[in-house]
């Protein structure tokens, strides 16, 4: 079963609930997502993004979910 755009953003803000989130992407397949979230702040890139990437770690593994350009910062 393909995964949505929409299911990608809920369990991202699952982690983070009052993030700026926005998820594009309508082939099932490759999705690219922004996390905007004050807790980012201080966080090297990396980490950030291993921090998304922890909400989302049972679809990665499964493959349900294997391509995500992600873009994480801090507001401004």
């Amino acid at each position: 079963m393909a995964i949505l755009a929409s299911d990608i953003e809920a369990l991202i803000r699952t982690g983070f609930p009052d993030a700026k989130i926005t998820v594009m992407g309508d082939d099932g397949q490759h999705f690219s997502a922004e996390v905007i979230d004050e807790s980012f702040r201080g966080m090297s890139r990396v980490a950030q993004q291993r921090a998304v990437n922890a909400t989302l770690k049972a679809k990665i593994d499964s493959g349900e979910l294997h391509a995500l350009a992600l873009t994480t910062k801090a507001p401004a």
